[in-house]
C-alpha cells in the first residue's frame, strides 16, 4: 500500500512533527538504502519513515537502541517546517555540545525520488544520504546541497484573484482545467483538484482553496479513501467518506497498521544484524537437508557385515595386493568385493566391520542431530517474526546467530578467515576450509608451498592444511589427525574408512575455468582413516586459544 504527498500534507505533517519533537535530543540516525527506511533515534523516542515506493509512511515507536550500524548525531530538534508548497521537510538540528556545525535533515518527498539528506554548516554540504543521485541535482556526499527548483506556481502565500481563478478553471473540459489547476496554483494536486472544481460548492472553489491555502488554517485530520488505500490528510473532501483520526501522525500510522507488510518493527533493527539472521536461516536450511540426506544414503551395515564374513570364509581365495575380488557368497551367487590392495585380507573385513559400526551409530546419531537443527531452525525463523513484531531485541538476535555465520558484503566491518583452526596433539595448526567457495582461498591465500594439503579422495569436501615447514614428512600422528579432518568435513564422513589424499600445497594448481575448490594435485599420497567424530574432542580449538 502506498500514498501520496502533497505540499498541503506536507506542510501539516510538519507542524505536527515541530510541536512533538521541539527540542528533542536526537542522538543518532540509520539511513537503509536497501529497505530504504529513515530511522531517528531520539532519547524518548524513535521515528521510522518508509521512503519505499510502496509505503511512504511513517511511524514512532518508544526510544531504542541505535545499535552499531547508526549514524551519530548528537542534536537537538530546533525547528521542523516544509518551505512553502514544497514536498519537503526540513529538521533543523543545533549541536548539543562543543563548537560543532549545526546539520540540517531533510525528508524529500518528490515524485518517485524520495529521498534523505544530512548537510553540514552554512555551505550545507551533504554528510549522508540515503540515495546519491547524479543528473540535474546532484547528491552525494562531500557535495553542497542544493535545494529543488522552488514552486513557480501562483498563491503560495494563499492569495489570488478572482479573475486569476476564473481564467485557470473556466471551460467545459473538466480534465484540462484539473490539469491547468495543478500546474498553475499552489497547494494544489491530484488528491484535492476535484474538490477546489466542484461546482456545488457554497462558496465555490476558490473560498476553500484560500481556506486550506492559509498558513493559519486549522487542520480537520481524516483518512480518504483510495484505490491506493487509506490516504491521511489534512482535511475532509467536500462529497467524500473520510474516517476522522485524532492527527495525521496517528493517520500514517494507521495506515501502517492495515498496510498488510511485516517488518516495520525490524527496520528498528541493525540491517547487518538482519541480513546475518537470514544468512544463519539459510545456514540452518542447509543444515538440515544435508543431514536428511546424509541419513538416507547410509549404507546397509547388515550387507557391509555381510561382506566382513564373507572375506574372512574365502580368506585363502583372495590375492594379496588387488583391489577387488569376484567371491561366491553364502547362497552360491558371485559377487564383486572392493579392497584397499594395501591391507591384507583380514584387514580389510576389519575395515568393512568398521564401516557398518560406522553406520549403526551414524543411523543411532543422525535423528537427534536432525531434531536439534530443525529446533534451531525453527528458532531462527521465530526470531525473524519476533523481529518483525518489536518483540526481540538484538541481544537476543546476536546471541541466537552461530559464530560462523558470516556478515554480508553490505555494511560489512569484519570477515571470518575463510578456515577454522586446529591444533594436532603434536601442537600444529591445522586450517579447515569453511566451504566450497572458501578452499580456493584457503589453499593459494592462506598456506606456504611447505605445508601439507589433504582432501578426501573422490567426494565433496573441504580442504584442509597441515602447516609444515621442517625437513621431510611431519609425524605421522599429527598427519593422520589432519586426515581425520578431512574426511570427516566430507562426505566420506560416515564411512568406516576413507582415503584421503594428501602432497605439498606447492604441488597443488588450480586449472583455468575450474568451479571454486576445484583443483588438480600431483604427487599425492594417501591415507585410510576412520573419520570418527571422537578425534574432534582431542583436538584443540585454536580458533578459541585466544
Amino acid at each position: 500500500m502506498s500514498m501520496r504527498w502533497d505540499a498541503l500534507l506536507v506542510r501539516h505533517t510538519a507542524h505536527e512533527l515541530d510541536e512533538r519533537l521541539a527540542r528533542a535530543r536526537l542522538t543518532a540516525i540509520r539511513l537503509d538504502g536497501v529497505r530504504r527506511d529513515v530511522v531517528l533515534f531520539f532519547r524518548d523516542s524513535t521515528l521510522l519513515w518508509r521512503l519505499h515506493p510502496k509505503h511512504g509512511y511513517l511511524q514512532t515507536f518508544a526510544a531504542s537502541e541505535p545499535g552499531p550500524g547508526a549514524i551519530k548525531l548528537p542534536t537537538r530538534v530546533r525547528r521542523v517546517y516544509a518551505p512553502e508548497d514544497e514536498r519537503l521537510l526540513v529538521f533543523e538540528l543545533m549541536p548539543v555540545r562543543g563548537r560543532r556545525k549545526s546539520r540540517d535533515l531533510m525528508i524529500e518527498l518528490l515524485g518517485n525520488q524520495w529521498n534523505c539528506i544530512v548537510t553540514e554548516g552554512e555551505e550545507q554540504v551533504i554528510r549522508h544520504v540515503l540515495h546519491t543521485r547524479v543528473g540535474k541535482r546532484t547528491l552525494r556526499v562531500g557535495q553542497p546541497y542544493a535545494l529543488p527548483a522552488p514552486s513557480a506556481r501562483s498563491g503560495a502565500d494563499g492569495v489570488m484573484t478572482i479573475d486569476e481563478w476564473r481564467e485557470l478553471t473556466s471551460g467545459p473540459d473538466e480534465k484540462k482545467r484539473r490539469k491547468r489547476l495543478i500546474s498553475n496554483v499552489a497547494w494544489t494536486s491530484p488528491l484535492n483538484a476535484g474538490a477546489f472544481l466542484d461546482e456545488s460548492l457554497e462558496k465555490g472553489g476558490l473560498a476553500l482553496w484560500r481556506l486550506w491555502a492559509s498558513a493559519d488554517a486549522e487542520p480537520e485530520p481524516v483518512l480518504l479513501p483510495s484505490p491506493r488505500g487509506l490516504q491521511p490528510y489534512p482535511f475532509r473532501l467536500p462529497h467524500e467518506d473520510a474516517e476522522p483520526v485524532a492527527s495525521l501522525i496517528a493517520g500514517l500510522e494507521r495506515m501502517a497498521d492495515q498496510d498488510g507488510t511485516d517488518g516495520s518493527r525490524a527496520a528498528l533493527l541493525d540491517p547487518e544484524l538482519l541480513r546475518r539472521l537470514e544468512r544463519a536461516i539459510e545456514q540452518a536450511e542447509r543444515r538440515v537437508t544435508r543431514l536428511i540426506a546424509e541419513l538416507g544414503g547410509l549404507p546397509n551395515e547388515d550387507a557391509l557385515r555381510t561382506i566382513g564374513d564373507l572375506i574372512l570364509a574365502r580368506f585363502s581365495e583372495i590375492p594379496s595386493g588387488v583391489t577387488s575380488v569376484s567371491l561366491e557368497d553364502f547362497e552360491g551367487n558371485g559377487v564383486v568385493v572392493e579392497l584397499d590392495p594395501a591391507l591384507a585380507p583380514h584387514a580389510n573385513a576389519s575395515a568393512y566391520y568398521d564401516r557398518a559400526g560406522k553406520a549403526t551409530r551414524a543411523r543411532a546419531r543422525l535423528p537427534s542431530l536432525i531434531a536439534n537443527a530443525e529446533s534451531g531452525l525453527t528458532t531462527l525463523r521465530s526470531l525473524v517474526e519476533r523481529a518483525g513484531s518489536g518483540d526481540a531485541q538484538a541481544s537476543e538476535i546476536e546471541a541466537a546467530i552461530p559464530d560462523d555465520v558470516l556478515p554480508g558484503q553490505r555494511g560489512q566491518t569484519e570477515r571470518l578467515p575463510p578456515y577454522r583452526r586446529y591444533r594436532s596433539s603434536g601442537g600444529i595448526e591445522i586450517r579447515v576450509g569453511r566451504g566450497a567457495r572458501h578452499n580456493d582461498d584457503l589453499t593459494f591465500h592462506h598456506s606456504a608451498p611447505t605445508d601439507i594439503w589433504l582432501h578426501a579422495r573422490h567426494t565433496a569436501g573441504a580442504h584442509v592444511i597441515l602447516r609444515w615447514n621442517g625437513p621431510g614428512n611431519p609425524p605421522a600422528r599429527d598427519l593422520e589427525e589432519a586426515a581425520i579432518l578431512a574426511a570427516l568435513h566430507s562426505k566420506a564422513r560416515t564411512s568406516g574408512s576413507a582415503p584421503v589424499d594428501w602432497t605439498l600445497r606447492k604441488y597443488v594448481r588450480k586449472p583455468r575455468g575450474a568451479k571454486p575448490g576445484s583443483v588438480l594435485p600431483d604427487r599425492v599420497r594417501t591415507l585410510f582413516v576412520e573419520p570418527d567424530e571422537r578425534v574432534l574432542e582431542t583436538l584443540d580449538d585454536a580458533d578459541h586459544e585466544e
